[in-house]
């Protein structure tokens, strides 16, 4: 059966950190970007592809976390990333920020496609939609 999540390992560095050597509050938000950025990559789809080839950049939309345990310097995360909505011109992740089986915070994040010229909506390319459709969580 398909996987229909994706992990992506962070390590938390010094310049995450607040004074208390625990992650500010916006990195979580930072740790979730590069694993949907890499996610897409893993399907085949870089930035640089998206924007060259297809004209098209995707851009959040509306994020929202909750933050439930610290994360600190030195640790080891894993971001969870699903696939839980797919539209015609935008779609949506749950993300997870794990340290081992312990969840430290949760994020939803909606996306949109634009075109990368005019930053207007436009449908998502049909390839990608139909990669992202099948990984959709029920």
């Amino acid at each position: 059966m398909e996987k229909h999540y994706f992990d992506w390992p962070v390590r938390v560095y010094y310049e995450d950190t607040d004074c208390a050597r625990v992650v500010y509050y916006a990195n979580y938000f930072r740790f979730m970007e590069r694993a949907r950025t890499e996610w897409l990559r893993a399907l085949g789809w870089s930035q640089e592809r998206l924007y060259s080839e297809l004209g098209v950049v995707f851009v959040v939309a509306e994020a929202k976390a909750k933050y439930k345990k610290p994360a600190r310097l030195d640790d080891e995360l894993v971001v969870r990333s699903t696939v839980t909505a797919c539209g015609r011109t935008s779609f949506e992740f749950h993300q997870e920020i794990l340290r081992g089986d312990e969840v430290l915070n949760v994020g939803d994040v909606r996306c949109g496609t634009l075109d990368a010229h005019t930053f207007r909506p436009v449908a998502m390319p049909e390839p990608i939609s139909e990669q992202l459709k099948k990984l959709l969580t029920h």
